[in-house]
């Protein structure tokens, strides 16, 4: 995937990125759940520096050094900050443009899914990070 674009819901947020992903995967820890509403979230990785953004973003830091990214507008999650990643800002996947090069490679912090979630996909599931996030 090069070439990446997205958007948060009411376009007020747009960005775009040529850098090389570094993560693909589908989050269940207890956060993104309550962040998103869901039972899991898709996130793209991009080193940060390779992301250029357009329009008012607000944040919220969910944990010490954890910081969401939102449209100020509409509310649309746009990204997963963390200093424990460095390198990387872990943008939702929902918002790109063109998704259909999109697939996560694996599932986290599966501990965390709902009884009621059955993955039938074929992708490893870990119910930890599946990479020491101080080095991945």
């Amino acid at each position: 995937m090069t070439g990446l674009a997205g958007r948060c819901l009411c376009g007020a947020v747009r960005w775009v990125s040529d850098g090389v992903v570094t993560r693909r995967l589908a989050c269940h820890c207890a956060d993104c759940q309550r962040a998103t509403s869901a039972p899991f979230t898709a996130f793209v990785g991009l080193p940060p520096e390779t992301v250029t953004w357009s329009g008012e973003i607000a944040h919220f830091e969910s944990s010490p050094g954890t910081h969401r990214g939102f449209c100020s507008a509409c509310g649309t999650r746009l990204y997963f900050r963390s200093s424990r990643w460095p390198g990387e800002i872990h943008i939702h996947a929902a918002t790109l443009e063109d998704g259909s090069g999109y697939a996560p490679d694996c599932h986290v912090v599966t501990s965390d899914s709902p009884a009621w979630l059955h993955l039938d996909d074929g992708l490893p599931s870990h119910s930890g990070f599946h990479t020491d996030p101080a080095r991945g």
